[in-house]
């Protein structure tokens, strides 16, 4: 039987996409090549404790276009984020701290012990951020390439003027290391802003990294960091349910190998491993460029050579290390107001976090580099039982394939590949750098897993290279020309095909922007 949507792939885009469909009508599939929903979001038990495997904040979906009206279902589903008034915040080597909180008159009073005015400064670019925020907002969370865009910039260009508009343009595009030092002088809050634009696929000398560092602030100030309560495979249950309710299908261990298209280039269905042949009116692809162009479409005549060329030299970005801990004790930080915080970076500022960028892209284990110390279970007591502690530590600068140690102490493993031993070997090294400020983390380790690029790579076809952001973020790959020059707003060369998740705008992150949009395209 034809359905009126087939949806490749089950990341939150297309979760999100699907139940949006399913909501208004339409018979929705939704074909998973693993055999668990979700992508990247999910859970595992291990020793009464849940540990979410990648991701597990969600910042980015509960300030999204969607979840206001997926929010109502998502609640009878039994999804309840929870957050606290201590979201993140750094530790230097020096043992400098500050703490970045939902609260700006405690940011603007704790900001200004640092130095002088520096809260009020703080407080002046929040309010810079506010000011265009209808503008930025717009372009992060709409189709670019289209009439309606065009004529929302030529409007703003008018109002504002056009000497003024350019000088918008060019403090929007402005790094993290040119920009945030004219504003910020206090190493703690430096260190606080630079190590988030890692957590969207930038690095301090990228353009628009200093303008993405202080949304990231805005937003985590306006609703922390939540969790989903429980863990995050709740949220995967909640929307399987509500597809499910509203007639659709979530169909895992199917692999999709080909799409499908008719004499007019239209989408027609999808070929399965086993060559079953599912027929449908859409196709939405939560795949990369990569596997779209040159693997299920790779034998349709209407995918011209220019396309075929610029998804062939679709590039990816650095790799990410996961490594869960499960200790039988609350970790004893050297700063006790450190101890509920959801997010930890250890980092010593923005000429740290560039060094550390460096090293990874050369393919070299960093000398020192980010270390991301989330703690759900400070923020979530459910995910521990029996006074045990969760911790997830992520590392966003790592190479993909290493060659070398900036540091040298592991150059003898570092041949090219992410062998268990090197693994395992740098993987102790960052937590003899965590016990520093945890004292009581080595002896308190009763669960440990680490999960290298190589393994993110091997968990998600998505994940190229270890890439969790599934391609750069460079300028040339982001907003219009994400994922390519050749192909605009989540469309295709083959009619109702349209291709979403991270590799196409609004990029990574859970906030199941694509998804949305491409929703609102499907009438």
């Amino acid at each position: 039987m034809s359905q009126d949507v087939i949806i490749i792939g089950s990341g939150i885009n297309s979760l999100v996409c699907a139940a949006l469909l399913a909501k208004k009508g339409k018979k929705v599939s939704v074909f998973e090549r693993s055999n668990h929903l979700g992508g990247c979001i999910q859970s595992e038990f291990i020793e009464d404790c849940v540990i979410d495997t990648f991701s597990t904040a969600y910042p980015l979906f509960v300030t999204s276009a969607a979840y206001p009206i997926l929010k109502d279902d998502l609640a009878n589903e039994g999804v309840q984020f929870i957050s606290n008034a201590v979201p993140t915040a750094v530790l230097t080597s020096d043992l400098s701290w500050t703490i970045l909180r939902t609260d700006r008159k405690a940011n603007i009073e704790a900001f200004n012990q640092l130095k002088p005015g520096e809260g009020d400064r703080f407080d002046e670019q929040m309010n810079w951020v506010m000011q265009h925020s209808e503008l930025l907002f717009k372009i992060l969370g709409s189709e670019i390439m289209t009439f309606n865009m065009g004529s929302f910039l030529a409007k703003y260009t008018w109002k504002n003027g056009i000497a003024n508009a350019s000088l918008h343009a060019q403090a929007f595009l402005k790094s993290v290391k040119d920009d945030l030092p004219n504003h910020f002088s206090s190493k703690e809050l430096l260190a606080n802003l630079a190590p988030w634009v890692l957590h969207a696929g930038l690095s301090p000398e990228s353009p628009l990294s200093a303008t993405m560092a202080k949304i990231t602030a805005m937003s985590i100030e306006m609703v922390g960091l939540p969790l989903v309560k429980g863990g995050s495979y709740k949220i995967v249950d909640a929307f399987k349910s509500i597809i499910a309710k509203n007639g659709g299908n979530c169909y895992t261990n199917a692999h999709v190998t080909k799409i499908l298209s008719d004499s007019k280039g239209y989408a027609e269905g999808i070929v399965l491993e086993n060559q079953e042949i599912h027929l449908a009116k859409h196709i939405v692809a939560n795949v990369t460029p990569t596997q779209l162009y040159g693997n299920l479409l790779k034998d349709n005549d209407r995918i011209s050579t220019k396309v075929k060329s610029q998804a062939a030299q679709y590039k990816y970005g650095k790799g990410n290390m996961q490594i869960h801990l499960i200790l039988k004790e609350a970790p004893q930080w050297v700063q006790p107001a450190l101890k509920d915080v959801t997010y930890v970076h250890l980092t010593d500022g923005i000429d740290a976090v560039s060094q550390a960028v460096n090293e990874a892209s050369r393919q070299a284990l960093p000398t020192k580099g980010t270390i991301c110390i989330a703690q759900p279970s400070a923020v979530d007591p459910t995910r521990a039982k029996a006074g045990k502690s969760v911790l997830w530590i992520q590392l966003p600068e790592c190479p993909n394939y290493p060659i070398a140690d900036a540091s040298t102490e592991l150059d003898h493993l570092c041949q090219g590949d992410w062998t268990e031993e090197l693994k395992e070997s740098y993987a102790h090294k960052i937590i003899e750098r965590i016990a520093a400020v945890i004292p009581n983390i080595m002896d308190a380790i009763i669960y440990k897993k680490v999960m290298s690029p190589k393994d993110l790579a091997e968990a998600n076809i998505n994940l190229v290279h270890g890439d969790p952001y599934a391609g750069q973020c460079n300028l040339d790959q982001y907003l219009l020309w994400r994922p390519m020059s050749s192909v605009k707003n989540h469309e295709t060369p083959i009619k109702n095909l349209f291709h979403i998740g991270a590799s196409t705008h609004p990029g990574p992150g859970l906030s199941g922007g694509s998804g949305y949009l491409v929703s609102q395209k499907i009438k």
